[in-house]
């Protein structure tokens, strides 16, 4: 597979077209993070840096956008990475538009969720668990300095959602190891990040089970607008869809996107009740109890494990009123 699969979708002329640093096929330990296009870190200025993962672009959005949007209006640093870039991610148009309609969606969304947002041009479908993606991730989470790591488990009904889980997996001690990608400065073992596994119905091999739950009561309505932008997606169905799904009246495409944004806030409903026992634990009973939509997250071993009052400061979200 080309190296140039492993760079970010630039937008030039009406294709995607990128431009690699390389050394014998190879990218070049000197580039390093820049040959990644990552833009600067975040400012050293005592703010949380938090960097999501996720196989398409929405999948960051769907799992964390409300945890994204608290941590950034209190000031913290989020980054959302989709690790590929949704060419093949609707039943009617495919390759280079595609991507580039998926990579504004995404953008536009981060700006409501205000959040930093990164797509790597990679074809959908197509993401394997490769050193060179795994030293992408690596560099990734070294650029940005993270404490906290978040992406989906390794198991699930996508491969690429799969993949993404193994290669989070895989970054987590090599973060640390100096000679890994060492054109990136490592992160000190002590401090290699806590990883967190976003929820996810699936029963095999082992369900999930959450280790926090946070109420994005506040935030719901900005995190259901950043899902309606990603019309190619919800609106229109994604590679599910299907002539005849959009209305053709005005009235009716109206009635769509409600339907959407219902199907949504009943989905982070259903969160908020399965780990109800959890909200209450970590918010008290009384407010425990009224908290209406959620997202929930595990602890991935492989990362740091931090403290209970370790991770409240993490998720600094408990005692807000």
């Amino acid at each position: 597979m080309s190296t140039t699969r492993f760079l970010p979708i630039v937008f030039c002329m009406a294709a995607v077209l990128v431009a690699a640093v390389l050394v014998d096929g190879e990218p070049d330990a000197r580039a390093g993070a820049a040959s990644l296009n990552v833009g600067p870190p975040p400012p050293e200025d005592g703010g949380l840096r938090v960097i999501a993962l996720g196989a398409h672009p929405d999948d960051c959005e769907i799992r964390a956008g409300g945890v994204g949007a608290l941590w950034s209006s209190a000031g913290h640093h989020v980054k959302f990475v989709s690790l590929t870039n949704g060419d093949i991610g609707h039943w009617q148009t495919a390759g280079g538009p595609l991507a580039l309609r998926r990579l504004d969606e995404v953008t536009r969304a981060a700006k409501i969720l205000g959040v930093t947002t990164q797509v790597l041009d990679i074809h959908d479908g197509e993401l394997m668990p490769t050193l060179e993606n795994r030293r992408s991730v690596t560099r990734l989470i070294r650029h940005w300095r993270a404490d906290i790591v978040l992406g989906p488990r390794p198991n699930d009904y996508h491969p690429d959602h799969r993949y993404t889980g193994v290669l989070m997996q895989d970054s987590a001690y090599m973060v640390t190891v100096p000679f890994f990608c060492p054109d990136v400065e490592h992160i000190a073992y002590r401090d290699n990040p806590v990883y967190l596994f976003y929820w996810d119905g699936f029963q095999k091999p082992n369900p999930f089970e959450p280790d926090v739950v946070v109420s994005i009561d506040s935030v719901i309505e900005k995190k259901l607008d950043a899902l309606a932008v990603m019309e190619s997606q919800f609106f229109e169905g994604g590679c599910n869809g299907y002539e005849g799904l959009v209305p053709s009246s005005e009235e009716g495409k109206r009635r769509r996107h409600q339907q959407v944004r219902e199907r949504f806030a009943r989905r982070f409903e259903d969160v908020a009740n399965r780990y109800r026992d959890k909200l209450i634990e970590l918010y008290g009973e009384e407010r425990g109890r009224k908290v209406r939509y959620a997202e929930a997250f595990e602890i991935c071993e492989y990362g740091r494990t931090p403290r209970d009052d370790e991770l409240k400061e993490l998720f600094p979200f408990f005692g807000d009123e």
